[in-house]
C-alpha cells in the first residue's frame, strides 16, 4: 500500500500494488524468525527509489483501503478453515493414541481424565466446521453482510482451536512435547503435535486479536443503543438534547424490551422440525434474548464508560459465539442429515455433545457478568505497573543472556536492625 500524491490526472489516495522482492531498489534486510509458521517469509525490508510500474496497482488508484477492507471477512474466514483443519487432524491423531497407548491395563482413551478430553476435541471439532459451513454459505450470499459472522468465526475458531491443540498435546504426553524429526529418530510415528500447537498460536493474534475482536464485535451489540440513547449516555450535554434523546429511547426500549421475554425458546415444542436437537436451538433462543438483555443491563449500569468496562464486554461476546457456535452446529447436522442420510445420526450426535459442553459454559459466562474479581484485578494490575512488586523479580536470570537481571533497590525500614 501506499500514499498517492493527488493532482496532475490523479485522484490520489492510499492504492494497493504487488511489488516483487527482485524489484530494483528492494533489500531484504532480516528474515524475521518466529515461535510457529517457520516458513513465513516476513522481513525488514528497505526500499530505496523503487518503481512501480502501472500494471501492477490493484484496482483503481485510490482503492487501497477499500480493498484491504473488503479482504478483511475473506481472511477471517481463511483462518477459522485453518482452525478446522487442524481440529480435525488433532482428533484423529487423539483417537489413535488413545486407543494405542496403554496404560494400567486397558487403552487410555478408557480412562476417564483422558476420555474427557476426546470429547472435548470431538465435540469442538464439529462445531467449528459448523460454524466455518455456515458462514462460507453466508459470505457466498453476496447481498449479505457478514461482518460479524465472520469476525465471530474467527474469534471463536482461534481459541478453540488452540484450546483443542493443548488438549492434543496433553493427551500425546511426552510424545506431543517431543518433535516430529526427534520421535522418527528414534524409530516411532513422527507426529509434529508440537509444531501444530507452535503453529495455531498466532492465530489468537493476527488477523485481529481476540483483544481487538471482542471490541469490534461488542461495539456492534451496543451500536443500536448508542444510536438510540447515546445522548443520555454521554455526561454533560445540552439539556434538550438528553430530552429529546430520552423521549426516543423510551419509544424504543417500550417495544423492544417486552420481546426479550417471549419468543420460540419459551414454547416446549418450538423447532420441533428440529428433532433430537430440538432443545439446543431453545436453549439457544432464550439465551439470546437474555444476551440482549444483559447488554442493555450493562449499558443502564456504566452509561459511558461501558467501553472500559472490556472483561464485562468480553464476556458478552463470548456468549454471542458459544450461540452462534451452537446454532450452527445445529443447522450443521440437518444439513448433513439431509444430504448425507447415511450420517444423519452421528451428525446429530456431535451437534447434541457440543451443545451440552457449550450450554454449560454459557451458563459459567452469564454467572460471571456480574459475578467476578474483574475490579480487583484492575487495581491490582495498577500496583504492577506502578512497580510496587518490583521485589518479586528478584533472583532471576535475564533469558536474553546478557548476565543476571539486577533486582530493584528495596529500602530498608527504619526499624530494621543494621545488616
Amino acid at each position: 500500500m501506499a500514499q498517492v500524491p493527488k493532482g496532475d490526472g490523479h485522484r490520489g489516495g492510499i492504492s494497493a500494488f504487488v511489488l516483487p522482492y527482485h524489484s530494483d531498489g528492494v533489500t531484504v534486510e532480516y528474515r524475521n524468525e518466529f515461535m510457529g509458521l517457520r516458513g513465513i517469509e516476513n522481513s525488514v525490508t528497505r526500499l530505496d527509489r523503487v518503481f512501480v510500474p502501472e500494471e501492477n496497482r490493484i484496482g483503481r488508484e485510490g482503492e487501497g483501503l477499500k480493498i484491504a477492507l473488503t479482504t478483511l471477512n475473506t481472511g477471517r474466514l481463511a483462518l477459522p478453515a485453518i482452525c478446522v483443519g487442524m481440529a480435525k487432524w488433532a482428533t484423529k491423531i487423539a483417537r489413535e493414541w488413545s486407543n494405542e497407548r496403554v496404560q494400567w491395563g486397558r487403552p487410555i482413551g478408557k480412562h476417564d481424565a483422558v476420555a474427557q478430553k476426546l470429547a472435548f476435541i470431538a465435540g469442538s471439532a464439529f462445531s467449528l466446521e459448523a460454524m466455518l459451513d455456515v458462514a462460507s454459505r453466508l459470505a457466498d450470499d453476496k447481498s449479505r453482510d457478514i461482518r460479524i459472522e465472520a469476525a465471530i468465526a474467527k474469534l471463536y475458531g482461534s481459541e478453540m482451536g488452540w484450546k483443542v491443540l493443548d488438549e492434543l498435546i496433553q493427551v500425546r504426553g511426552g510424545r506431543g512435547y517431543e518433535t516430529a524429526a526427534s520421535l522418527k529418530a528414534r524409530g516411532e510415528k513422527p507426529v509434529p503435535a508440537e509444531q501444530a500447537l507452535r503453529d495455531m498460536r498466532i492465530n489468537r493474534i493476527f488477523e485481529g486479536s481476540t483483544e481487538i475482536m471482542h471490541l469490534l464485535i461488542a461495539r456492534e451489540a451496543v451500536d443500536q443503543h448508542l444510536k438510540v440513547a447515546g445522548d443520555l449516555l454521554e455526561p454533560g450535554g445540552e439539556l434538550k438534547d438528553k430530552l429529546a434523546s430520552a423521549g426516543k429511547a423510551g419509544l424504543f426500549y417500550s417495544k423492544w424490551l417486552p420481546q426479550l421475554a417471549v419468543g420460540k425458546g419459551q414454547v416446549p415444542n418450538s423447532f420441533e422440525e428440529l428433532g433430537t436437537l430440538a432443545p439446543c436451538m431453545r436453549f439457544a433462543e432464550r439465551s439470546s434474548r437474555k444476551l440482549a438483555r444483559s447488554t442493555f443491563y450493562g449499558m443502564t449500569r456504566w452509561q459511558a464508560k461501558l467501553e472500559y468496562r472490556q472483561a464485562f464486554l468480553g464476556r458478552l461476546v463470548d456468549i454471542g459465539a458459544e450461540l452462534f457456535a451452537m446454532a450452527s452446529a445445529v443447522a450443521y447436522a440437518d444439513t448433513i442429515g439431509r444430504e448425507r442420510p447415511e450420517r444423519r445420526t452421528e451428525a446429530q450426535e456431535l451437534a447434541e455433545l457440543f451443545c451440552t459442553q457449550a450450554k454449560q459454559r454459557v451458563e459459567t459466562l452469564f454467572h460471571e457478568l456480574w459475578n467476578n474479581v474483574d475490579d480487583a484485578n484492575r487495581s491490582a494490575a495498577a500496583r504492577v505497573l506502578d512497580g510496587r512488586y518490583r521485589w518479586l523479580e528478584e533472583g532471576i536470570a535475564d533469558p536474553s543472556g546478557e548476565g543476571p537481571m539486577m533486582p530493584p533497590e528495596v529500602k530498608q525500614p527504619a526499624s530494621a536492625p543494621a545488616a
